[in-house]
């Protein structure tokens, strides 16, 4: 799946001041990340508050993206879940053109063993037309995923592509990445461990802050790719302000503010979100503007 190495963006979703999707704002998005050459797109990951959005409202994007992109770009369509026989239902109906695989999270809230997760995914992988990305991030989900588990799916599941890792622990990096299979991705899920964890053996990021800087993240991406990490140190310098703070008061709120900054879509979000404090906000106008000058 070399279509999947390098940068992928966790795409945000627009919204109207009357919390209705905004599609001239999305439209505008996908304009941008195709503009800043990124790899792929996700759609509707975590980042795009799918939590919040109505199964009718999804499909409509997924369409909507696929409309858009035309071609020009591989997708990824995030289809997760707690609940397994409601997601095996989900990718096995999932026929919507355009898109190449499925990223699915990790179970959230019921903090299922590690026995659990394997079934989940087992069953949600053989029940899919597409090729299943595993994402395990313990922030969200209340549970990790071990390197274990990771390691078990990549052996003995065939449909299982990889994994989005971010769950911040280097041990479990390290264990993938010395034993998974030679086509298994591992794929960082956290934009301030992108060059160390492609030095380890990933195969680039899904990113939340190529949302605003796809072009200068994905420049960076391909410098790592080709082992240039010393050239590609001042990048990864300077990202470290403005992705603390895209992450400071909840993700996708920074990101949001900042793409509001740039012209490309309002910071607006559906509660319980809700957007940046002015200090955090006006904090982010100044490490954008230094990041697209």
């Amino acid at each position: 799946m070399s279509m999947f190495f390098g940068t992928g963006v966790a795409m945000v979703t627009p919204f109207s001041a009357d919390g209705s999707v905004d599609y001239d704002g999305l439209e505008r998005t996908v304009e941008h990340l195709i503009q800043g050459k990124v790899e792929y797109i996700v759609v509707m990951g975590t980042t795009a508050e799918s939590a919040t959005l109505s199964s009718t409202e999804k499909k409509e994007i997924f369409d909507f993206v696929t409309k858009i992109t035309n071609k020009r770009i591989p997708l990824m369509a995030g289809i997760g879940g707690n609940n397994t026989a409601e997601i095996v239902e989900a990718v096995k109906n999932f026929d919507i053109p355009g898109y190449h695989a499925v990223l699915s999270v990790v179970p959230y809230y019921n903090k299922p063993n590690q026995e659990g997760i394997y079934q989940h995914y087992k069953a949600v992988a053989e029940a899919s037309k597409l090729p299943i990305l595993l994402y395990n991030v313990p922030g969200r989900t209340g549970i990790t995923m071990s390197a274990e588990t990771t390691l078990r799916l990549a052996n003995n599941v065939k449909n299982i592509l990889g994994v989005k890792e971010a769950s911040g622990s280097f041990d479990i990096f390290n264990q993938i990445a010395a034993h998974k299979p030679k086509d298994f991705l591992l794929i960082s899920g956290d934009d301030p461990v992108t060059l160390p964890m492609i030095a380890l053996g990933a195969s680039g990021i899904i990113s939340v802050i190529g949302n605003a800087v796809p072009a200068q993240l994905s420049n960076m991406v391909r410098k790592c790719l080709a082992g240039d990490f010393k050239g590609a140190q001042e990048a990864h310098f300077s990202f470290l302000e403005f992705t603390r703070l895209c992450f400071a008061e909840g993700n996708p709120a920074g990101v949001k503010s900042a793409m509001k900054q740039l012209g490309i879509c309002d910071d607006h979000l559906r509660l319980p979100l809700v957007k940046v404090s002015d200090g955090t906000r006006e904090k982010i106008v100044v490490e954008i503007q230094k990041l697209v000058r």
